[in-house]
């Protein structure tokens, strides 16, 4: 049998513990699950200096100095995130090995805020990334070369794979074992862990209700306009104009969209269609009733319609939405 391929964490003072802790046992997992003698992966932690690192929760990691690990031997490096990611890019030791590491070692990837590691790196100009939502404007303002993704859970772009916020490295791992092997033993891993299914890059990262009402929060938006977006989400099969949402307001036109943009940081047709891709995507996950009939009840109109938003925005259709991710009936 083919000897283990070697997978190497970087990670640096208060990187984050779920970042490492999540991706390694799918890993670990897929190891005792193979029904190979042999183990499938070999597992190494890795900082600049050696020993050990104390990450953001407190827990400390054994990690083995870069100089000491022979690149050639390894076949993937995941660089994590964490809080300390700004100083981690300063330290030039660590930045240009992983840059040498990526032309050596077969992918190089990266959870969360790690992205910001592989750009200081220069790995991801011209590619198309992700981070944690949270970090994608800082990401987009310091390293303009990268196409960042808003959405996206994870991305691969030639032998480069980032992946978002903190959980997102274990559907990243899982997609790296299914890649490696086959989907039956990633999905065997995804239920070993008790994870979802796993969620393929195109799932969106966040509830865009739940980020609309925590900038409500943070914003002390007027009433009337906090809970705006749930009276929209009530009406999303009717005509959801500029006129009948600043009517309903009591405000003109022009001053509903601007004081709309300044409060929620979009136009209301940017956050109407996120509301009918969010609704559209629960309804799949439910599996209960006709695509057909979701596209009205959606407000998309028609079927075509809300396959071109689904294309647009996750880059796969409702159908295999569905597939990926409905419960079973």
């Amino acid at each position: 049998m083919p000897s283990a391929k070697i997978v190497a964490f970087v990670l640096f003072e208060d990187a984050l513990a779920l970042n490492i802790a999540g991706p390694a046992e799918v890993f670990g997992s897929a190891n005792r699950l193979s029904g190979e003698s042999s183990p499938l992966y070999e597992l190494i932690y890795l900082s600049t200096a050696g020993n050990l690192v104390r990450t953001s929760s407190g827990v400390a990691i054994q990690t083995q100095s870069l100089a000491s690990v022979n690149v050639h031997e390894l076949d993937t490096v995941i660089v994590v995130g964490g809080v300390t990611v700004a100083e981690a890019m300063r330290d030039t030791v660590l930045v240009e090995w992983i840059a040498h590491a990526s032309t050596i070692v077969r992918r190089t990837c990266s959870v969360c805020t790690g992205a910001f590691l592989l750009a200081s790196a220069r790995l991801l100009d011209g590619r198309r990334a992700v981070t944690h939502w949270a970090s994608v404007d800082e990401l987009l303002a310091q390293f303009p070369a990268v196409q960042v993704q808003l959405d996206p859970i994870y991305v691969n772009d030639g032998n480069i794979w980032t992946s978002a916020g903190i959980s997102a490295g274990i559907d990243l791992a899982l997609t790296l074992v299914e890649v490696d092997h086959d989907r039956r033993l990633s999905l065997a891993v995804a239920k070993d862990l008790v994870v979802f299914l796993h969620r393929p890059g195109g799932q969106a990262q966040f509830s865009r209700t739940l980020a609309t009402q925590a900038g409500a929060g943070t914003r002390k938006l007027k009433s009337q306009l906090e809970t705006l977006h749930v009276w929209i989400v009530e009406h999303l099969d009717e005509e959801l104009s500029i006129e009948r949402l600043a009517a309903r307001m009591k405000m003109t036109p022009r001053t509903f969209a601007r004081k709309f943009v300044d409060q929620y940081g979009r136009t209301p047709a940017k956050l109407i269609e996120d509301l009918r891709l969010e609704t559209a995507c629960r309804h799949l996950e439910e599996n209960h009733i006709a695509i057909k009939q979701i596209a009205f009840l959606c407000g998309f109109g028609d079927e075509e319609r809300m396959r071109r938003a689904f294309m647009r925005r996750l880059r796969v259709p409702p159908a295999s939405y569905r597939e990926q991710f409905a419960a079973a009936i």
